[in-house]
């Protein structure tokens, strides 16, 4: 007996894509209705497709999907929004090629959250609009993501002994979860330091809308400071590193050589 088909819609965003056979291609996809989910776009990258534009990554499209023996079938596919201006520079498509693997590393399939999905298709178009800093926007982004993942940091008291922290550079333990005071923190394993002005934006992120968020004017070196913090922890977090930090790593290397 034939299998019958449950054809459904989702609004996606295309997380990743890999060849597949000698026509298909095999997306990730973050949905709003049912989180993320492996689809196969069947006769996609043949030259007639009108599926391929609608189904790079980053697009924002609405699919409907029948379901597969193994995976989700794209049927349909519209685009939302294609974010054009995503590769404008190489750092921005570094930038945003980190916020699609952020949500796809953290996330498991067919996992609903309507508020991660929201945060990705904003931290997306914000990147791609170009109006605000996009490290202000990356940095946001990690911020509000722990938080719906319930990874949030504890920035306010010391997690060693439970005291506020006082306004002067302390010290951060992944492995507790959030800022350590300096008596605490001096011998602490695994502790790194962070100085009261970085402290500072991550709780102004934590606790603000973005509208709220872009307010803030961090220098250079702060923001340099957060990468590096945010790279310490989502590294703990998930217990094996990132790719694209060490893509953003060589475009600014490689800009540094030119520059010279």
């Amino acid at each position: 007996m034939a299998q019958k088909f449950r054809s459904f819609r989702v609004d996606a965003i295309v997380l990743k894509h890999h060849d597949y056979g000698e026509a298909d291609r095999l997306l990730t996809i973050f949905t709003r209705q049912k989180g993320k989910l492996t689809a196969i776009a069947k006769g996609v990258r043949k030259v007639r497709s009108k599926k391929g534009g609608h189904l790079e990554p980053f697009t924002h499209s609405n699919l409907l999907l029948a379901t597969g023996r193994t995976w989700f079938v794209v049927t349909q596919a519209e685009a939302q929004d294609s974010y054009p201006n995503l590769t404008r520079e190489l750092e921005i498509l570094g930038f945003a090629s980190y916020l699609v693997e952020l949500v796809d590393r953290f996330t498991y399939e067919e996992e609903e959250n309507v508020p991660i999905f929201n945060l990705l298709k904003n931290s997306l178009a914000r990147l791609d609009e170009g109006e605000f800093p996009a490290q202000l926007v990356v940095r946001y982004f990690e911020i509000r993501l722990l938080d719906l993942l319930g990874f949030r940091p504890e920035l306010k008291n010391c997690v060693v002994t439970g005291n506020p922290i006082q306004p002067e550079s302390q010290y951060f333990s992944a492995a507790l979860g959030g800022v350590v005071s300096p008596q605490a923190g001096k011998n602490l394993q695994g502790a790194v330091p962070i100085s009261m002005p970085a402290l500072k934006y991550l709780r102004h992120f934590q606790r603000s809308s973005f509208d709220q968020a872009i307010v803030a004017k961090p220098a250079d070196e702060i923001y340099r400071e957060l990468e590096i913090l945010m790279q310490y922890y989502l590294t703990y977090i998930l217990e094996r590193g990132l790719n694209t930090p060490g893509f953003l790593r060589r475009i600014r290397r490689d800009a540094g050589t030119q520059a010279e």
